[in-house]
């Protein structure tokens, strides 16, 4: 078969500990467990839009640019009614959501370069959108919002596990696109807690998973909060979150809060 330069999954498979959290997250169902790693079935099932990455709650996964067999739709549909038929909508829905459904399925690397930047199927976490402002209602001015912010650092791979200021807290961990979404983080999200920000695209999910782990079980947090944006990749943050207070022990209150990108 004829390969190409296209973008496609790949699985570290030092990282990846066979918990099989990626294949819920594949449309294509183009994963699966083999001697315990997650495997492409078929490199042409995978469509390289990165579905899975935010599945992943270790970082195993990744997308790349590779020499691969190209993207074969037809071929997935027909891997999905043998396999899976209970996929074929969410497939198709995946690929309406990407722009893709009146797309021919090959899509050489030469033409995305040269086609408009807003036509490219992609990632949500990076397609280009903008939207106007909402009509802004004359009002008295209003005094300025003081910021609730009440340590430092957030970052979470800086904060000590062990800080005072995470002693007897509400502990919020926030993907760090968020304070730019939300117009009223602050007041909402960190007013009175403790905080610590990540890119669960960007970053290690591994060591993440190790941080907030130590930080749960080096203080005596009373509840975890995870908030997170609306593309598939940030609700890793959300995995992290679980595996780390799973591997704490801990039995404290656990939620999760999801921002759209228009906040």
């Amino acid at each position: 078969m004829t390969k190409l330069k296209r973008q496609m999954i790949q699985i570290d498979e030092d990282k990846c500990d066979g918990c099989g959290q990626c294949m819920t997250g594949c449309p294509e169902s183009a994963l699966a467990l083999v001697d315990g790693k997650a495997r492409l079935v078929r490199e042409s099932f995978c469509d390289g839009l990165g579905a899975c990455l935010g599945h992943c709650p270790i970082g195993a996964l990744q997308v790349i640019e590779v020499e691969a067999e190209a993207y074969d739709g037809a071929g997935v549909v027909a891997h999905l009614q043998q396999t899976a038929p209970e996929l074929v909508d969410k497939h198709r829905a995946h690929l309406r959501a990407h722009g893709m459904a009146a797309m021919p399925a090959v899509i050489p690397v030469e033409s995305l370069r040269a086609a408009r930047p807003a036509a490219l199927p992609a990632c949500p976490s990076v397609q280009m959108r903008a939207w106007e402002p909402l009509e802004e209602v004359t009002e008295p001015e209003l005094p300025r919002m003081r910021s609730e912010l009440r340590q430092w650092p957030v970052q979470l791979h800086l904060v000590p596990p062990a800080a005072p200021y995470f002693q007897g807290a509400d502990l919020v961990l926030v993907a760090d696109c968020v304070p730019f979404a939300y117009p009223n983080f602050h007041q909402d999200i960190i007013k009175g807690n403790a905080v610590a920000v990540g890119c669960p695209k960007l970053d290690d999910a591994r060591a993440y998973v190790d941080k907030v782990t130590e930080i749960l079980t080096q203080s005596d947090v009373r509840s975890l909060k995870v908030v997170y944006m609306e593309v598939p990749c940030c609700r890793g943050l959300y995995f992290v979150a679980e595996r780390a207070l799973a591997a704490s022990g801990k039995k404290i209150p656990f939620e999760s809060v999801m921002i759209a990108i228009e906040g």
